[in-house]
């Protein structure tokens, strides 16, 4: 989820080889947990922001990670050591201790969309959903700081949706169009040199699924 390094998202893509490790100065690298105690471990808003702190600022140590997230010392140098245990970060040269750098290992996290094995789907679905109320509260404070930003941001940002009559194939083909056009521009995650004069952070998200009517007396349609 593509989504913003800050925040993860269920995004399918190639499997890492066996034994290959991703390259985290790879705009398009990503972690995929399979995992059912790895899919929950990461379902902690505070182990999200920490992953994401250090894909868009790090190497970061527990104490720095402490002064950005307002946490203790203590829980940032446990959470760290916890992502460390599943792959989602790893040490960075220099420091001992709690001022030992992390960094991440990918600029991305992905995870199943849909699973035969029913503890993967079950942590699957919670991540997602723990995800989706974080993209929630990051949308909610956006539309409460709006007027804050210049009038060129204003009209360039965009509130809205669509409902279009789809096939499964043709949802498929329009969301990798898109996956496309926005990933055109994901090298300058990683290289400051590709952005252009007046170039901020975008949070794009891209969300379709097919539409669920309620029927009277509740249920899905």
């Amino acid at each position: 989820m593509a989504e913003t390094p800050e925040q993860p998202r269920p995004r399918p893509r190639p499997r890492p080889r066996p034994g290959s490790r991703p390259d985290p100065d790879d705009p398009t690298s990503h972690v995929h947990l399979t995992d059912p105690q790895a899919l929950r471990a990461f379902t902690h808003p505070t182990r999200m922001r920490l992953v994401g702190l250090l894909r868009m600022s790090g190497p970061l140590t527990a104490t720095q990670a402490a002064e950005l997230t307002g946490q203790s010392v203590a829980s940032c140098s446990y959470h760290l050591r916890m992502l460390a245990k599943y792959g989602l970060v790893d040490e960075a040269r220099g420091g001992t201790g709690r001022e030992k750098p992390w960094r991440a290992t990918a600029r991305y996290t992905s995870w199943p969309d849909d699973a035969d094995d029913p503890a993967v789907a079950e942590a699957s679905k919670a991540l997602s959903t723990t995800v989706a109320e974080l993209w929630f509260e990051r949308i909610t404070r956006a539309i409460e700081t709006r007027d804050a930003l210049p009038g060129e941001w204003r009209e360039a940002e965009e509130f809205g949706d669509a409902v279009v009559w789809l096939t499964a194939a043709e949802l498929t083909s329009l969301r990798d169009r898109i996956r496309e056009l926005v990933e055109e521009f994901a090298p300058r995650l990683t290289d400051p040199a590709l952005r252009p004069e007046g170039a901020e952070l975008v949070d794009f998200l891209r969300i379709a699924f097919r539409h669920r009517q309620e029927r009277p007396g509740g249920g899905p349609g």
